[in-house]
């Protein structure tokens, strides 16, 4: 039976933001990479890893960008391809990937060019999408990231893989399959939506080393403010390019397994792909070049299509945009060109943040703590800011404070450190000095002793909820109106009215609810 293609409005979801850190592993996890054996066939992975742009509004319209809207409530004139409508190009979006490919040690072409790229699914109304593949926004990056090896997990084995290139280009809509209705829906809100592809050169050789390639990418963009990186609403979508080779000859015949959406899926689809290509070729079979995809419930890959080649998108000259120009620096401005209109590079370099490998070097050196340490406070969104909070409140030396907030505090309240600037000076004073007077006691039984631990009665948090919602009309329609960020603003005013000790998960799926 044909499907039937409607348009899907049914009421929004609430989704609740989690990203786990990967505990994959293989072998370069326990010594460096060694020489393979010359008759030993070893993976080699590349990967393309589409990261949605952090913008109020779309690539080329001016819909609004929000996770969770109605079904086809954020839909252009443009977005939906009606006869007659013209991109515009969203400036934000490429100063987004300027200052990726700046953090990431890319040269910035500074005459880019757009493209048209065929294809025809129900979720892209035009027939192609806009991309950039004759000449991308910037090439010839970096991307440098650590694993850690030895038996005690305490070595730091540094990796780097190489960036092709990074370009600018459209989302797709999505297509919401009902197979007991036989039919398939359509929502538009993110077609059109801006992206960045970044493409690396097939460099690794495990799963475990693009979870941590992919892991260590998503801090970087988490810190540039360019991309959220939320894995879990499609913000940062990972393929894998999958093949095996004995070293010193050709590459094999590679499959990529598309869209995964989890660090811990993608190093398990990628070790499983391997496995799969080695067995199949022991046996004397052929790896057929294909597009595979990810059933994380039974662990396996399953083949979805044949591989496209570049024939099948037919790329033309985008014939509705010009060159995209951007500047090195102000002086470089030809006459007449508005500043506040134009691009530049050395303002954007200027603006860039500390990088979470540069933050680990500095708290390893700064405060003397072990490497693993390091990676246990940055991987954690706002756990630095805590454990330099606490140390400001303390003379206390850095190991024996990081010793507590990493095997005391982390496991016990593993995500209210995280939300209230509060929490360091109302919980640390209070527990830690506890425990220096009573050293068989443990944080969890003094938290339980003088009531520190999380409010998480709903009707309580409802509440206040309540109040401060009402109280900020300002901040709720800024999120109404696709600026997450603001959303943080209420929980600490929340947080603020239960002195730190306001459950964030519950707090953040109450706020979401009151704020849609």
């Amino acid at each position: 039976m044909n499907k039937q293609i409607s348009l899907l409005y049914p009421k929004a979801s609430c989704v609740i933001r989690r990203i786990s850190t990967p505990r994959a592993r293989c072998d370069s996890e326990l010594q460096p990479r060694a020489k393979s054996d010359p008759q030993q066939l070893v993976g080699v992975v590349g990967l393309e890893v589409h990261a949605q742009i952090n913008s109020n509004t779309k690539l080329f319209s001016g819909s609004s960008v929000r996770f969770s809207a109605p079904p086809n409530s954020l839909v252009s004139p443009f977005d939906a391809s009606l006869p007659g409508t013209l991109p515009v190009l969203n400036k934000r979006c490429v100063e987004a990937a300027v200052m990726t490919a700046l953090a990431l040690n890319c040269t910035i072409n500074k005459k880019s060019l757009f493209d048209r790229k065929h294809y025809f699914y129900a979720d892209l109304p035009a027939g192609y999408q806009i991309t950039q593949q004759r000449r991308p926004i910037a090439v010839d990056g970096t991307l440098t990231y650590s694993i850690l090896g030895g038996k005690k997990r305490s070595q730091v084995i540094r990796r780097t893989s190489t960036i092709k290139q990074i370009q600018l280009e459209q989302d797709s809509g999505k297509s919401l399959h009902d197979d007991l209705r036989s039919q398939t829906l359509i929502d538009l809100n993110r077609a059109g939506v801006g992206l960045m592809e970044l493409v690396m050169e097939p460099d690794m050789s495990c799963g475990e080393e693009a979870a941590a390639a992919v892991r260590e990418l998503q801090l970087i963009l988490q810190a540039l403010g360019t991309c959220q990186a939320n894995m879990s609403e499609g913000q940062l979508r990972v393929d894998a390019n999958v093949s095996v080779h004995k070293p010193g000859e050709p590459l094999g015949v590679r499959t990529e397994v598309k869209n995964i959406n989890s660090v811990r899926f993608l190093s398990r689809a990628i070790d499983y792909e391997i496995q799969r290509h080695i067995q199949v070729l022991q046996r004397g079979g052929t790896v057929q070049n294909e597009t595979r995809a990810f059933d994380s419930k039974s662990g396996e890959t399953i083949p979805m299509r044949d591989k496209e080649g570049l024939q099948d998108y037919r790329f033309m000259p985008e014939p509705n945009l010009p060159p995209l120009i951007v500047y090195e620096d102000n002086a470089s401005l030809p006459t007449g060109i508005d500043a506040c209109q134009a691009v530049v590079v050395q303002e954007i370099r200027a603006g860039l943040p500390e990088l979470p490998s540069i933050k680990r070097d500095r708290l390893v050196q700064t405060y003397g703590i072990l490497p693993e340490h390091s990676f246990t406070l940055v991987n954690e969104d706002g756990l630095v800011e805590y454990f330099e909070a606490v140390l400001k409140a303390t003379t206390k030396e850095p190991r024996k404070v990081i010793g507590w907030v990493t095997n005391e505090l982390v496991d016990v309240h593993p995500v209210c450190v995280l939300v209230s600037p509060a929490s360091p000076w109302f919980l640390f004073p209070q527990v830690f000095q506890e425990m220096w007077r009573s050293p068989g006691k443990t944080a969890s039984q003094i938290i339980q002793e003088q009531d520190l631990g999380l409010v998480s009665d709903a009707t309580q948090l409802h509440s206040i909820c309540q109040k401060v919602v009402d109280s900020h009309p300002v901040e709720v329609h800024a999120i109404r109106n696709g600026n997450k960020k603001v959303l943080n603003k209420l929980m600490g005013l929340v947080q603020k009215e239960t002195k730190g000790r306001a459950d964030p998960v519950l707090v953040r799926a109450i706020l979401q609810e009151k704020t849609s």
